[in-house]
This record gives structure tokens, C-alpha cells and sequence, in this order.
């Protein structure tokens, strides 16, 4: 009996439909943007009325009622042409508004989600802290509860988080240290902070190899208070929903890798085929043809990675090791495609105004962000049983 790999109509549809946007939509306009290192509004507000935002919630909250997989495809293509569109994308839903709905009460859930599902809201996950980032356990940022108000009093810094400071940010879930077990253990817990509340200061935007056209940011919490009922989940259990966050975001950073990867082949088919030296098309020589083969090669393996950690995921079955193979895997084969692009660009690789310029900026952080590939490789023996 054969296994049908193919996408379903309504997934088939749906990734279509982002890659005509991707390409008549973002295309066009994404490379100002960057250049200027503007945030871009139009674009994410165009993506919020097409439900984008909203692809992975049920509809009562707001959602589009559908699922990873239908999340995943989105980022790809978005990603084919931009990867700051697809990041935005991205922690809006995975870091953003993915917490609130997992964890948060029914009341936090309708209070936050239709406007996060909408994309007229923005979410941010305040994880990462100077001096702590692969080692997210060990969280400084601390919250008391003032017992006499009624609220917990927020003390620390967060970094290099995404979507944090936009004009249409509305808030950032962070991980504390809410007090300590017996043995001295920290016990972590995840609360909502509202932008806009006293004490939490967003910094001016990080200066960034790539990724120019998303919004990055450090924030501080100085004596930071917000109600004792924004607390997200079970107080202690902050550092286990969002390793639990982390699992299913490598899936969403996977297929923006492959994107990224994809991208690289269409970029450098479309130019081996016009650019002529030696009196015929580039594309005519073995060496491009092979390049090129390989970076499809790599692509397309990517992409049955991702997907099959998603299908794992929208079925219930155990994904985390899948999850680590595909993050690991995609993201560093994004980083060759885009090298291999650039070199068969040549000269005018190296220059701005060509899509695998920016895209050559923008691969080495998925090498980083939401887990390095040391983590996933740590990750990976674990489930295998071979840490200690």
C-alpha cells in the first residue's frame, strides 16, 4: 500500500494563496524596507486580514481553525521571498499568542487572543536574558507577588526579543524566578506583561546583520507591576511550557529555513538561465547545474522534515526529537543554499539590491535562534538515550 505525502486541497489552497501574496505582495516592496531597516506595517497588516495570524487557533477565539502544518506552509513561502516577513510571522504566532492559547486561562484567552489572531495585536516571548541563552534555566529576571496589592512586582532584562516594540505590540509573556524549592532550585513561572505598563522599558532596535526588516529589541523591567491574575499557567511550571513553546517553534523556524532554502534555487535557476559568459547561459555549465541540483536536493529534504514533525504534532504523537532533526537540518542547509547562491550570483550576490544578498544575511541566525544547533544536537542524543 502507497503513502500519499501530498497536501490536502484546503493545504494546497492555502499555499498557493501565500505564495501569490509572497511573490506579488512582498516581493515588490520587501527590499525598501530592509534597506531602511523599517518595520513593515502594510505588509503585516495586509498578512493579519488574510487570517495568517490566526492559522493555528480554533475559531472561537478568533482563528482561522486550522493547524501547524497550515502554519508551516505559510512560513515557507513567505520565506521563499523574505525572511523578515516570515519571523513576524512566525513569533507572532509560535512565541506570541501560542503560549496565552496553551496555557492561559479562558478568560486570558479571550481577552488576548481575537486581537493576536487578527494580526491587529502583536505578541512577544521574553525568554532569552544577557547572560543566559542556551541555558534558559537560568533565568535572573525575577517576580514577587506583593501580597498587600495584589500584583507581582517584575525585576530584569530580556534580549534579542522578537516583535517586542512595534507600534502594535500589545504584550510580552516573560519567564521569572517567582521563588525556590526546598533544595534552592528556582522555580520559574511565565507572566503577562502589557506594553505600556510602568517599569518595562523597550529599548531603541539592535543593530543586525539581517532579519532588517523584523523588530528586535531589548527590554528591562524595573519594579514592573501587573496583576497576580496575569500569571500564564501554573506558577513554577514557566520554564516547562516554554520548553514545551520552544518544541513546536522549531517546526515553525524549519519550514522558514526551507523557505529560505527554496528561495535560494528559484533565485539562482532564474539567474543561471540570463546570465551568459563565455557566450552562453551560465546555467549551461555542470558545475552551476550541480550547485543547483544540490541546493534542491537539500531543500527538498528539508521540507519532508518539517512536515513530517508537524504531522506529528497536529496527531498527538511524541515530535520533539522530529522537531530537533528538522530545525538542525534546515537551518543549516539554509545557510549553504544561501552561500551557493551567492556564489553563483558572483559579483552582484554581494550587492543589495539581489534577494539572495538578504537572504545570505539572514540564514546564519536560524543556525541561533530558538535553539542553537549544539541544542538541537544535545536534544537529539537525549531522545536517543545517550546523554548523561
Amino acid at each position: 500500500m502507497s503513502i500519499d505525502h501530498r497536501l490536502s486541497a484546503e493545504h494546497e489552497e492555502l499555499r498557493s494563496t501565500v505564495a501569490e501574496f509572497a511573490r506579488d505582495v512582498v516581493a515588490p516592496k520587501i527590499g525598501q524596507f530592509y534597506e531602511q531597516e523599517e518595520f513593515p506595517y502594510e505588509i503585516v497588516r495586509e498578512m493579519g486580514r488574510m487570517g495568517l495570524f490566526g492559522l493555528p487557533f480554533p475559531e472561537e477565539y478568533g482563528g482561522m481553525g486550522g493547524d501547524y502544518l497550515a502554519l508551516g506552509l505559510a512560513l515557507e513561502e513567505l520565506a521563499r521571498v523574505d525572511s523578515s516577513v516570515a519571523i513576524t510571522l512566525e513569533a507572532g504566532v509560535s512565541l506570541g499568542a501560542m503560549p496565552v492559547f496553551r496555557f492561559g486561562t479562558e478568560e486570558q484567552k479571550r481577552a488576548w487572543l481575537p486581537k493576536l489572531c487578527s494580526g491587529e495585536m502583536l505578541g512577544a516571548f521574553g525568554l532569552t536574558e544577557p547572560d543566559c541563552g542556551s541555558d534558559a534555566g537560568g533565568t535572573r529576571t525575577t517576580a514577587r507577588l506583593d501580597e498587600a496589592t495584589g500584583q507581582w512586582v517584575i525585576n530584569g532584562t530580556k534580549c534579542f526579543i522578537t516583535n517586542s516594540g512595534t507600534d502594535i505590540t500589545g504584550l510580552v509573556t516573560v519567564t521569572a524566578v517567582t521563588g525556590r524549592t526546598p533544595e534552592g532550585r528556582p522555580l520559574i513561572s511565565s507572566i503577562i506583561v502589557p506594553s505600556g505598563t510602568p517599569g518595562f522599558t523597550v529599548s531603541k532596535k539592535y543593530s543586525k546583520v539581517g532579519w532588517n526588516a523584523s523588530d528586535t529589541r531589548e527590554l528591562s523591567f524595573v519594579d514592573c507591576r501587573v496583576p497576580a491574575a496575569n500569571l500564564l499557567g501554573e506558577q513554577g511550571r514557566g520554564y516547562a511550557q516554554f520548553l514545551r513553546i520552544l518544541d513546536e517553534g522549531r517546526i515553525a523556524i524549519s519550514a522558514l529555513a526551507t523557505g529560505l532554502a527554496q528561495g535560494c534555487v528559484d533565485e539562482s535557476l532564474a539567474y543561471a538561465r540570463q546570465r551568459e559568459a563565455f557566450g552562453r547561459p551560465i546555467g549551461a555549465n555542470q558545475a552551476i547545474q550541480f550547485k543547483i541540483a544540490d541546493m534542491e536536493m537539500r531543500a527538498y529534504t528539508a521540507r519532508l522534515a518539517w512536515r513530517d514533525a508537524a504531522s506529528r504534532l497536529v496527531s498527538g504523537e511524541p515530535f520533539k526529537k522530529e522537531a530537533a532533526l528538522a530545525k538542525l537540518y534546515s537551518s543549516e542547509i539554509a545557510v549553504t543554499n544561501a552561500r551557493e547562491a551567492t556564489q553563483i550570483h558572483g559579483g552582484y550576490g554581494f550587492m543589495n539590491e539581489y534577494p539572495v544578498a538578504r537572504m545570505w544575511r539572514d540564514a546564519k541566525i536560524l543556525e541561533i535562534g530558538e535553539g542553537t544547533s549544539e541544542v538541537q544536537r544535545m536534544l537529539i542524543a537525549r531522545e536517543l538515550g545517550l546523554a548523561g
